[in-house]
């Protein structure tokens, strides 16, 4: 009778303590975006955003336009021509910017430091569709906070791609019941200039901090 007693209780101790780990893992936080020198990504600081291979067809990213290059008035998100050129700082803006670190698989705004002779906000968000060129571009315009279904072109993800490396992805959670595309970021090159679309094949892409 002891003996099945004490069978009794280490089964349900088991159970119990499987249901807590099941538990623990299903609140556990997403793993912490790493940048080139193996820290975390942080709301307050700024970051290049880099091709994760050399020969990748050009530099950093930054602001231009897909259809006229080097225009400080340019709406799209573009790489820059030469490997050597970091391109733009950029910040993030997780939806709970609380928190201070950014984290993958997480909607958040992402925005150039920069500024644009035409005065235009530099938060990214998912253009509307380019008849001409028949691509979804990534631009500047958007705005930061507020997720909800007027703001879903606005948020991004950073997700895991290989070891050491990431790739910034459309997929937005901030609205429950809208209905969006989820694709991976890659490039479109247009007359030698490579801007940011929705793509099937993505743009691997490391962070390197910008020491100010």
């Amino acid at each position: 009778m002891k003996k099945f007693a004490l069978l009794s209780f280490l089964f349900i101790a088991i159970v119990i303590a499987s249901s807590e780990l099941r538990f623990c893992r299903a609140d556990a936080s997403p793993d912490a975006v790493l940048d080139t020198d193996g820290k975390k990504l942080r709301v307050s600081n700024k970051y290049y955003i880099l091709p994760a291979f050399e020969g990748s067809g050009g530099g950093g990213l930054a602001i231009g336009n897909i259809r006229k290059e080097y225009d400080r008035c340019g709406i799209n998100v573009v790489q820059e021509r030469y490997e050597q050129s970091d391109g733009d700082p950029t910040t993030f803006l997780p939806i709970n910017p609380k928190k201070g670190v950014v984290r993958v698989s997480t909607d958040l705004n992402i925005e150039f430091d920069a500024t644009t002779r035409c005065r235009k906000s530099t938060v990214w968000k998912l253009g509307t569709f380019d008849r001409y060129l028949r691509q979804y571009f990534v631009t500047i315009g958007g705005t930061k906070g507020n997720p909800g279904r007027e703001t879903t072109e606005n948020w991004f993800k950073i997700e895991k791609y290989g070891k050491g490396n990431y790739k910034l992805v459309y997929c937005p959670r901030v609205c429950k019941y809208c209905k969006v595309m989820c694709k991976d970021i890659g490039i479109f090159e247009n007359n030698g200039i490579r801007g940011l679309v929705l793509s099937d094949t993505p743009f691997p892409v490391i962070f390197k901090k910008v020491y100010e």
